[in-house]
């Protein structure tokens, strides 16, 4: 159902190339997004509507979802349903809201400073996702960050369902009406993005783009990119566990079946140095699977080139491994899981103990679900109060201390051949107000 690799002895250097991963990468799907993406940015809505018929078989009268469905939906929403997404939201605003960033100022010099401003991006497209399964925690995953910024415009699209007359899932609907987000869209895929990138005439364009998706949402995010932020290539979910001997077989299965269940393309890593606990995981394997509900798409999943068993000497060669992987979501299932965490340089999120599964970030740890995925989270981090703000330096320098900065901005500009540079600053001063440059000392 799983493989298993063996990586004792000597590690390869470049780690990346023995480690799973699935066979369509984003980079390979950038091709295929291409022509929707430009087809959308020349036609507008006409292609957007067009592209949603082919994909999600639905005939969309107006992409965007009336305002009187979005309350309909929360009206009709199952009370438990309701009490744990606002749970969900309570926790979320909790640790969303610590993430505020505050203006710093800085006295560089006596009548100079510099002060950090922190600004919200003025409007935003969130993407949820849908079809195989319904995501209304992506909602609040998207939704609260952006709120606890400030960002002023805020608009959420999800993939069209011909099961609800071409209207998101009911649950995602509801999940925008308890937030207060009133623009919703019911499109999917690449042509969400790029109506988002590109405006359409029922959508206005956005200046950055967050959310997770699949492959192709992933792929036109890429493509985008520089025309719109992104927060990072969210795309087919993955799950890797460092566990050792003292590990539970049952969690470590179950945790692994609970990430693959996903989709086809879902990853689901095991690194450990204990082969009687990669034995006992796929023993596990089997029957958990069996009991699922969608036992096909994990079994598919988990036996993809995608995932697998790792074998590794120790410890610490399974935390070169996984440095390496850089998982969306890394568990730490170990005599001394806090010490390892935080040892740990690429991950999404890192789940530490037998009591942290993923499922919980999931859905109500408080943290954020909207992560970066295939590799990229030895760059990118995942969604955050911090993805909708941008650093702002405001220099304020008056007469006296630009004087003080005047010989050295001049040396510096005639070392890069800009005379014009130091002249700027000379300008603004009498002949001979400024010391000559040789009686000029680098300060204390």
């Amino acid at each position: 159902m799983i493989s298993r690799t063996d990586l004792r002895g000597a590690l390869p250097e470049d780690l990346r190339h023995v480690l799973p991963r699935a066979e369509l990468d984003v980079e390979a799907a950038l091709e295929k997004v291409r022509p929707i993406c430009e087809d959308v940015h020349h036609r507008g809505v006409a292609a957007v509507r067009e592209w949603t018929a082919r994909f999600d078989g639905v005939e969309l009268g107006s992409t965007r979802v009336p305002a009187e469905a979005v309350s309909h939906a929360l009206a009709g929403l199952d009370p438990r349903v309701r009490a744990a997404l606002e749970e969900s939201i309570r926790r979320a605003r909790l640790v969303h809201r610590d993430q505020r960033r505050t203006d710093v100022t800085t006295r560089v010099v006596p009548g100079g400073t510099v002060t950090e401003r922190w600004v919200p991006v003025e409007r935003v497209g969130l993407y949820v996702p849908g079809g195989q399964a319904v995501y209304p925690s992506s909602v609040v995953m998207n939704v609260v960050p952006a709120q606890e910024a400030g960002v002023a415009s805020l608009a959420v699209t999800s993939p069209a369902q011909k099961e609800f007359g071409g209207l998101p899932h009911p649950a995602i609907l509801a999940a925008c009406a308890l937030l207060g987000v009133d623009e919703v869209y019911a499109v999917g895929g690449a042509q969400a993005v790029a109506m988002f990138a590109y405006g359409t005439e029922e959508c206005a364009p956005v200046n950055l783009v967050t959310g997770p998706g699949n492959i192709w949402v992933a792929a036109a995010k890429r493509l985008l990119k520089g025309r719109i932020g992104i927060d990072s290539e969210a795309g087919p979910t993955e799950i890797a566990i460092l566990a050792d001997a003292t590990a539970d077989p049952a969690h470590v299965a179950a945790d692994l079946i609970s990430q693959a269940e996903h989709d086809q393309i879902a990853a689901a890593v095991l690194v450990t140095d204990s082969p009687e606990l990669a034995d006992a995981v796929e023993k596990e394997l089997p029957g958990q699977v069996a009991a699922t509900k969608h036992s096909a798409r994990i079994a598919e999943a988990l036996s993809g080139r995608q995932s697998g068993i790792l074998l590794v000497d120790d410890l610490e060669a399974g935390l070169r491994v996984v440095d390496a992987y850089a998982a969306e979501h890394l568990e730490i299932h170990t005599a001394d899981a806090a010490a390892l965490a935080a040892r740990v340089r690429n991950a999404g999120a890192i789940f530490v103990g037998p009591y942290a599964p993923v499922s919980l970030g999931d859905y109500l740890a408080g943290s954020n679900h909207v992560l970066p995925t295939g590799g990229c989270a030895c760059h990118s981090s995942g969604l955050s109060v911090q993805t909708f703000l941008r650093g702002i330096h405001v220099v304020e320098y008056d007469r006296e201390a630009l004087a003080g900065a005047a010989a050295h901005v001049s040396v510096l500009a005639d070392a890069e051949d800009l005379p014009a540079h130091g002249a700027a600053v000379r300008a603004r001063f009498a002949p001979g107000e400024l010391p000559a440059l040789t009686d000029w000392e680098t300060p204390a």
